[in-house]
């Protein structure tokens, strides 16, 4: 296991019309650890998956994929459901959370990740409820330093009962991330009146070494402090689907930056535009081919190469 990925796993309803409406094995965190794994890097999930019928899809659906289940834990509690509803412009959601198997996580002691771990992942609705939030945060805590935390907020402002008191949170988890990777769509919803590249600085100011912000097909802008920020641009696709488009942009990140060796925070730093251009590329292309079919269906590393907008592939290019 190379990347770790701590939070949700759920079943995705996208609906069909009316009420009609087909499963698709989701969450954000699993989302991200399956498209690590078909990117060709060893990753695991750290949870707790339901035993009813739901839960032993998503078992099964991780393992098929490639993902390393050793520290996934199991519950008689329900899974996490979600209903998506597409609208021209995003997709509105209805979460099912109340004493489900993955908000119930609370290992004692915390999970030992394994010494070949170089970059841990967190965010999403995990941090909405407890034990979960908690126990989650405390993992971070102790990793911090030790590996590359990366943080994707991934906010759901309908499952925020109280939206001042999440945004104070929101400092703390900044505070102990080395990257953050912030859509448009949650600037917005974090700071309504408020330009998103002015709230991707705020949370550079906030301590983590690079914040990316993305647009969709507007494409994403790394910021680092003391460096004019950067642009990329993502191929041109037809658009099917944008569930979990920023789950995999954000594994694709961490993907390509392990392959030009970067495996500890400080090293972030002295990284050259030129790569960082190369890896953010390689994450947009990553997340724009998973848009071209129905939810969350992150490319094999092979569709990557074949279709990516950036002058070569990450493994390729020399440290």
């Amino acid at each position: 296991m190379r990347i770790a990925f701590v939070g949700e796993a759920l079943i995705d309803f996208t609906g069909t019309g009316g009420l009609g409406f087909v499963g698709h094995e989701g969450g954000a965190l699993a989302n991200s650890a399956i498209a690590a794994a078909r990117l060709g890097q060893p990753a695991g999930l750290v949870t707790q998956l339901s035993t009813d019928l739901f839960g032993e899809r998503l078992l099964a659906n991780l393992q098929a994929n490639g993902v390393d289940t050793r520290l996934v834990l199991r519950s008689d509690a329900p899974s996490t459901l979600a209903f998506v509803e597409r609208t021209p412009q995003t997709n509105r959601y209805a979460f099912y959370t109340q004493a489900t198997a993955d908000t119930l996580w609370s290992p004692d002691p915390l999970p030992e990740l394994p010494q070949s771990c170089r970059y841990l992942h967190f965010g999403s609705i995990a941090l909405l409820q407890e034990p979960a939030a908690g126990c989650i945060t405390a993992l971070v805590q102790a990793q911090r330093g030790a590996r590359i935390v990366v943080f994707d907020p991934n906010v759901r402002p309908s499952l925020v009962r109280d939206m001042a008191g999440y945004r104070e949170r929101m400092r703390a988890w900044a505070a102990l991330s080395d990257i953050v990777k912030l859509s448009d769509e949650d600037a917005t919803a974090l700071a309504p009146h408020q330009d998103a590249a002015d709230t991707a600085l705020c949370f550079l100011r906030m301590g983590p070494r690079a914040v990316v912000l993305t647009r969709g097909a507007a494409g994403a802008t790394l910021y680092r402090t003391g460096h004019a920020p950067l642009e990329v641009r993502p191929p041109s696709v037809a658009v099917v689907d944008t569930i979990g488009a920023g789950d995999t942009f954000g594994a694709a990140l961490s993907v390509g930056l392990l392959e030009q060796g970067v495996e500890q925070p400080a090293q972030l730093a002295a990284l050259a535009d030129a790569t960082w251009r190369t890896v953010l590329q390689f994450a947009a292309a990553a997340a724009a081919l998973n848009c071209t079919r129905e939810g969350a269906n992150p490319p094999r590393r092979d569709e990557v190469r074949g279709t990516w907008a950036g002058p070569q592939d990450p493994a390729s290019i020399p440290r």
